[in-house]
């Protein structure tokens, strides 16, 4: 690992807060020194590589050089956005002496509600039971029961949302499927969906969407009932469009083996992945009490982009600009 050129990349993305224009030139700042493989993230994964005397010393100061531009960006960040809205404010004056324009047929279903709506009545029509959790969660149900200890990366200060040190609003909603546990004994066959919380914004990503986790616990389980369910969901979702479907294998902490889906419509060139899922590791059934003679699958589906690829829509930002002629 070379010094100089972790100062020249500071040196750079100081650089690159300041003369950042508008927020979409912030929001690309971000990604590229911030994000899980930005420029000043990869430098950490190299710590590895150090003399034990040298890890924690080189790790906190630049743990502590992010920390401190992370803080510039807000700061620069609150300043675009207050000019932002004065712009706009500026140019949308109204001539209140004009008069109003008429509102009769302008109601309908936003698409993200109409594809939560679809997304509950195929999996209670496979017999899943749904369920509700609280969005402000404790450390223990939305990290440590989910195999996420104090130094994985989703636990960072720039990606999630905190309150303090033990209350964040949560990131996934596999938080209500342990409080679901704690709660009740298997078999369970569940499902909750509602609003998670991350710290990301661009095509495909917004700081706030709708994610559905499901959770089936058994005493016979297999990932073929896992794959078998995703397809009969994907393809009902779907039902009338040509939909194709691939599992990659992937990794989650909570679950081994794992696997991310990606679907593509009427042989388009592009993949969207849009679930991730897996078996459920036994360490977490483990923690919890739970019988070792069960076991488990789990998935998580994001909701806004299954609502993109039903809709065709490009940009996911599309679909929080509240202009309501979109949706007419």
């Amino acid at each position: 690992m070379h010094y100089y050129i972790i100062i020249k990349l500071v040196e750079e993305a100081n650089f690159a807060i300041k003369t950042a224009k508008n927020i979409n030139q912030l929001n690309e700042v971000r990604t590229r020194y911030f994000g899980k493989k930005g420029k000043l993230t990869l430098p950490l994964k190299q710590i590895i590589k150090l003399n034990p005397f040298d890890k924690p010393i080189i790790g906190e100061a630049i743990n502590k050089t992010k920390k401190t531009l992370y803080k510039r960006l807000k700061v620069h960040n609150a300043k675009l956005y207050k000019e932002t809205i004065n712009n706009k404010i500026a140019k949308e004056k109204i001539d209140v002496t004009l008069p109003g324009k008429g509102s009769e047929n302008i109601g309908n279903f936003h698409p993200i509600t109409r594809s939560l709506k679809r997304i509950k009545n195929i999996f209670k029509n496979l017999g899943f039971t749904s369920i509700y959790g609280p969005e402000i969660e404790d450390e223990f149900h939305n990290f440590e029961a989910l195999n996420m200890p104090r130094k994985h990366p989703a636990r960072a200060m720039h990606d999630t949302f905190y309150f303090n040190e033990n209350y964040m609003l949560r990131s996934h909603t596999s938080s209500i499927m342990i409080r679901s546990i704690e709660k009740q004994n298997p078999p369970l066959k569940i499902f909750s969906s509602g609003k998670v919380y991350r710290c990301d914004s661009d095509l495909n990503h917004s700081p706030m969407f709708h994610q559905v986790e499901g959770l089936l616990v058994d005493e016979v389980v297999s990932f073929s009932d896992l794959k078998g369910a995703i397809e009969i969901f994907i393809k009902v979702f779907f039902e009338g469009q040509k939909i194709e479907v691939r599992f990659r294998p992937s990794y989650f902490p909570f679950t081994e083996p794992s696997a991310e889906i990606d679907v593509r419509i009427n042989y388009s060139r592009d993949w969207l992945e849009v679930i991730g899922c897996g078996m459920i590791q036994h360490n977490i059934l483990k923690r919890l009490n739970i019988n070792p003679k069960f076991k488990g699958f789990a998935f998580g589906i994001g909701a806004e982009r299954l609502t993109m690829l039903r809709y065709g829509i490009k940009d996911l930002r599309t679909l929080f600009n509240n202009d309501l002629r979109t949706w007419r």
